[in-house]
């Protein structure tokens, strides 16, 4: 569940949002960002260019989870040139799923998106996840995949990485129960407002495993999850390590015990709907 100090702090960034009222938001863009000031303002930029050149409504709400750099100097030197960026700055660190829930929390968007600061997936390959919310009135989450046909590496990880990434998949399918989800773990992710505001109050796992217990979530709230092929580039400056793969999976028993034990409230979130 959001904490009273999360609910504090989305509070506080909603009414900073006073300038967004007058239309409805189509779109928001949550990135996390921790240690990222020399990546985050390519970033940023390319979003503006982007989405400067589209017909919707947008937000852009970077995330920082007491990052101990200049990325909270760095995100507000670009809010004089890139529209309608938001920044939530946590003075601690908490973990990319605390950011992230923070994040989709605080947005008002009517479809939600994360994705990593480094750009590894770029923006402009969103146009073809949304046929797929379009399916079915069911679907809530269209997640980016480097693991289904049509998608592109264009640059790897390194071989170990990549092998953990391949054995912790199999082993994600099995114990959270996600059959055919081939990639839980690309940084790249849409939620209808719907979706997002029904999961991220009952999500409970604050790094590494967050994606995982997010799908499990949905899936269990009764939202369809799609997977889109994305064109994929790793940045070998990333701050994801090889341990940071066994956490996951060390998490992932930690959703499926929570699961067993009844301790996210799916019965009172349904009943609410």
């Amino acid at each position: 569940m959001a904490t009273a100090k999360e609910k504090k702090e989305i509070k506080g960034k909603q009414e900073e949002k006073s300038s967004f009222k007058k239309e409805k938001i189509m779109l928001s863009i949550v990135i996390p960002a921790y240690k990222e000031e020399k990546r985050i303002g390519n970033t940023l930029l390319s979003l503006d260019k982007y989405l400067s050149s589209r017909q919707m409504p947008y937000e852009i709400i970077v995330v920082i989870d007491g990052s101990p750099d200049n990325t909270f100097q760095v995100v507000e030197k670009y809010q004089k040139m890139v529209k309608n960026l938001l920044v939530i700055n946590n003075p601690e660190n908490h973990g990319k799923g605390y950011v992230v829930r923070q994040g989709l929390l605080a947005a008002k968007g009517a479809f939600r998106l994360f994705m990593d600061a480094d750009n590894s997936v770029t923006i402009d390959q969103m146009e073809a996840f949304s046929p797929l919310f379009e399916e079915n009135e069911k679907v809530g989450v269209v997640i980016g995949s480097r693991d289904i046909k049509g998608s592109n590496i264009k640059k790897h990880q390194p071989f170990l990485k990549e092998l953990a990434g391949d054995v912790g998949n199999k082993m994600i399918q099995a114990v959270g129960g996600l059959w055919g989800v081939k990639d839980t773990q690309c940084g790249f992710k849409i939620l209808t407002a719907q979706a997002a505001e029904m999961i991220c109050p009952l999500m409970k796992i604050n790094r590494w495993g967050f994606d995982i217990e997010m799908l499990v979530l949905a899936k269990k709230l009764g939202f369809q999850i799609k997977e889109s092929p994305v064109v994929w580039i790793n940045d070998e400056a990333s701050t994801v390590t090889l341990g940071g793969y066994f956490n996951t999976l060390k998490e992932l028993f930690q959703i499926r015990w929570n699961l067993m034990t009844g301790q996210y409230d799916i019965k009172g979130t349904l009943k609410k709907e």
